[in-house]
């Protein structure tokens, strides 16, 4: 049977909204289309990897400026190491290599030749694979057994900013993605006192970083032992709720004990003279972050960034009708961004931009709204003649735009900027305050994470706090019923016991069940 052709009207109507689908009609789909309409990323010729481009990256840059600042003030230094790891490295801490082995990806031959046919094929054959760094708990952990000698030369805190490889199945960008950036700090401690201060000290630099930097309200707490790092005895985490209610791990911490220690030969002679394994942690966030800053924030006009890490923090749009009267607009505008730039903002100068492209004002327009920018300021003859500009807030609809003086909007840019950062996190506060329940039967938990119509693309869910006393088995349960997974243990919510609504047996704490990217 043939469709009948759409009225005419339906046919040449434009989209209400600058992304199509909307958030509500297709989330996933949505969250793509927000990064090809900014021009941050794109998928390459290599299933699973990206190219970030230059206003994707822009961001990762200050993020990892902001951040690099966070962890040097708490006394660590960074260093780099290799980013292959050979085989027999990953097998020396079982649960490590239990864990990463479906991910990883091998180099065995270092070597091309012509083959008969003329293709390239790879020769000389590696004595040993060697593993592309899905995570450097290995390799550092050999180089610390050659720096540790005396309890004189502890601790050691080291971070490292690289890219790593993990095999993804199911690759997003940003969020998950074959290769990825990331920071990763490894440190290594006299006791184990001092490895667990380090390990919870760095999740609340995380948790700062998200809230003040990022406007992501998080959940702090600790990982099930069903999904901690492997071969760690405790993994804290940080936890952010986007816009359709699943959840993203934005941030780990793992206490690892002695256990890569003891693999890995960090002996130290301690002050009784005796012969010691070192404690040691590890903790990392990663261009993830990027991914779940868009998920919490961005509308269906396209990106929204918080002013801390937005490239460009005000854009400055010269509109001009006439020729004659381009010379005089232009001069408007640069001297106004240098009075902006001027001035400051969170600590750091004002990051401004004039958009002098030969295009119309609205496109342009359309095109800076579609990034996120925070601030966007139309002058044309009649603002110039006026001494005003007209000036539009990312945080507000994208048609609320009103005359503000010149002087009034360099004045005022900082408080500005600082009334858009608090309005981003206060609106993703709102969402993970309003989706997030106490669920204390399983009917009521099924009910909550069961969409009422699985045919169509429905957003639902969201946190569910519940007591639990089950094990890992419940646990793959839930996960295989419902693609929920304890997303953490908070530290904030476990001084109440209850009763397990799925065992029936006394509870200590309620977790919190989601599903995640």
């Amino acid at each position: 049977m043939s469709q009948q052709p759409k009225p005419q009207q339906q046919q040449n109507a434009k989209p209400a909204t600058a992304i199509t689908p909307t958030r509500q009609a297709d989330f996933p789909e949505w969250y793509q289309q927000v990064i090809a309409a900014a021009d941050m990323a794109e998928n390459s010729e290599v299933r699973g990897c990206m190219v970030i481009k230059p206003w994707g990256y822009g961001i990762w840059e200050l993020i990892q400026a902001q951040l690099d600042v966070r962890i040097k003030a708490t006394g660590h230094k960074n260093a780099y190491f290799p980013m292959f790891i050979p085989l027999s490295y990953l097998e020396k801490e079982a649960k490590h290599v239990e864990g990463f082995a479906k991910e990883c990806a091998v180099v065995t031959h270092h070597r091309l030749e012509a083959g008969p046919d003329g293709k390239l094929v790879p020769t000389g054959k590696l004595a040993e694979p060697l593993v592309v760094r899905p995570t450097s708990e290995t390799i550092i952990g050999a180089a610390y057994s050659r720096w540790v000698q005396s309890y004189r030369d502890l601790p050691i805190l080291i971070n490292q900013w690289a890219n790593v490889v993990r095999w993804e199945l199911r690759p997003r960008l940003f969020l998950r993605t074959a290769e990825f950036l990331w920071q990763e700090g490894h440190t290594a401690h006299e006791t184990a006192e001092e490895a667990v201060i380090e390990t919870e000290k760095m999740l609340r630099e995380y948790e700062a970083f998200a809230k003040e930097h990022l406007a992501l309200p998080v959940l702090t707490g600790e990982k099930s032992e069903n999904e901690r790092f492997p071969g760690a005895l405790r993994t804290l985490c940080i936890e952010a709720m986007v816009q359709d209610r699943k959840a993203v791990q934005a941030g780990t911490s793992h206490f690892l004990g002695q256990n890569f220690a003891k693999a890995y030969e960090i002996k130290f002679l301690g002050r009784e003279k005796k012969l010691e394994h070192a404690w040691t942690t590890s903790w990392g966030v990663s261009t993830r972050l990027i991914g779940t800053m868009i998920m919490a924030h961005s509308d269906d006009d396209g990106l929204v960034l918080p002013p801390r890490v937005a490239p460009t923090q005000i854009v400055i749009i010269p509109v001009i009708p006439k020729d004659d009267q381009k010379d005089a607009v232009l001069d408007a505008c640069y001297k106004l961004a240098a009075e902006l730039r001027a001035q400051t903002y969170a600590g750091e100068p004002v990051r401004v931009e004039v958009d002098n492209r030969d295009t119309g004002g609205s496109s342009k327009g359309w095109e800076w709204i579609k990034k996120g920018v925070p601030l966007r300021a139309e002058i044309g003859p009649r603002d110039l003649a006026a001494g005003t500009a007209f000036v539009g807030r990312r945080d507000k609809g994208v048609k609320e735009k009103s005359g503000i003086p010149l002087a009034d909007l360099v004045a005022h840019i900082g408080t500005t900027l600082t009334e858009i950062q608090a309005a981003l996190y206060a609106r993703a506060e709102a969402n993970l305050r309003e989706h997030t329940r106490k669920i204390d039967t399983k009917e009521e938990f099924y009910a909550f994470f069961t969409p009422q119509n699985p045919d169509k693309p429905e957003i639902h869910g969201g946190f569910a706090l519940t007591h639990f006393a089950g094990d890992t088995a419940l646990e793959e349960k839930l996960k295989e019923d419902l693609k929920v997974t304890i997303r953490c243990i908070p530290f904030e919510e476990n001084p109440e016991g209850g009763t397990c609504p799925f065992t029936g047996q006394p509870s200590k704490q309620r977790v919190v069940f989601a599903k995640s990217y």
